[in-house]
C-alpha cells in the first residue's frame, strides 16, 4: 500500500513542532523526532485531516493515539540516547514506538492487543523501522531482553508493575501513568538494586493497562 509523506504533511508537522515548543517541549531530538514522523499514517481515516493538532483521537480495539504534547513530553522525560535498550509497554498505534526509533533507541516494544500489534507491526516495518515488537503481557515485561536503560508505559497503571522495576538497569528510568481514572505521569528511577526513585510530573489520562493477552475470538 502507497504511503503519502506530501510537502503539505511537512508544513503541517513543522507547525506541530513550534506549538510544541510553546509547551515546555525543549529536547531537540524529540522535537526532531516528531518533525519526522507522518502521524497521519498512524491515524484511523476518518481523522487524518486533523492529524497534526494537538489532540489523541481512538483508534482499533477501544485505545487511542496520544497527542503529540504527550507523546513529546513521555519522549523527553526518558532521556533516552542513541542505542539504548528501551521497553515500550503498549505499541499501540506504533506513533510513540516511530518516535523513540527516530531517536536511535534499540526498541522492544509489547501489545496485548492481537489487531493492534498486526496493524501497528506491519505499518512500522513499511515505514522503514527496525524495532522487536512482541505481542505480550506488557506487566510481564520481557524478562529474557533485560535489562533496560528505558521503559516507557503508554497506557495507565493502578500499580507499578513489580516486574518492570526489576527489568531496569541501575541507573535507569522509567516513565509510567500512575492512578485508574485519572492518572499522574511519574518518572522513576533505580538508585541500586532495591531503591527507586519517583517524581511526579503532570495530571493525565490514559486508557487502563490490563493483564493478559487478547485471544482471537
Amino acid at each position: 500500500m502507497e504511503r503519502i509523506d506530501s510537502f503539505r504533511h511537512k508544513g503541517l508537522r513543522n507547525r506541530l513542532v513550534q506549538e510544541l515548543k510553546q509547551k515546555r517541549i525543549t529536547d531537540i531530538e524529540v522535537l526532531r523526532a516528531i518533525g519526522n514522523v507522518p502521524r497521519h499514517l498512524f491515524i484511523d481515516s476518518s481523522f487524518v485531516k486533523f492529524a497534526y493538532q494537538d489532540k489523541a483521537f481512538p483508534i482499533a480495539a477501544g485505545q487511542t493515539i496520544s497527542q503529540p504534547y504527550t507523546v513529546a513530553l513521555q519522549s523527553q522525560l526518558l532521556e533516552v540516547e542513541k542505542g539504548e535498550k528501551v521497553l515500550e509497554v503498549g505499541t499501540g498505534s506504533g506513533y510513540q514506538a516511530a518516535v523513540l526509533m527516530e531517536m536511535g533507541v534499540q526498541l522492544f516494544s509489547i501489545e496485548r492487543q492481537r489487531e493492534l500489534y498486526q496493524r501497528s507491526t506491519r505499518l512500522l516495518k513499511e515505514l522503514g523501522y527496525q524495532g522487536r515488537f512482541i505481542l505480550g503481557d506488557g506487566y510481564e515485561g520481557l524478562p529474557p531482553s533485560a535489562p533496560f536503560d528505558k521503559i516507557i508505559v503508554t497506557a495507565g497503571a493502578p500499580v507499578i508493575p513489580r516486574n518492570l522495576l526489576i527489568q531496569l538497569k541501575v541507573g535507569g528510568l522509567m516513565v509510567i501513568p500512575l492512578g485508574d481514572q485519572k492518572q499522574i505521569l511519574t518518572r522513576i528511577t533505580r538508585l541500586d538494586d532495591d531503591e527507586f526513585e519517583q517524581e511526579q510530573i503532570e495530571e493525565c489520562a490514559f486508557v487502563p493497562m490490563l493483564n493478559g493477552v487478547v485471544k482471537d475470538l
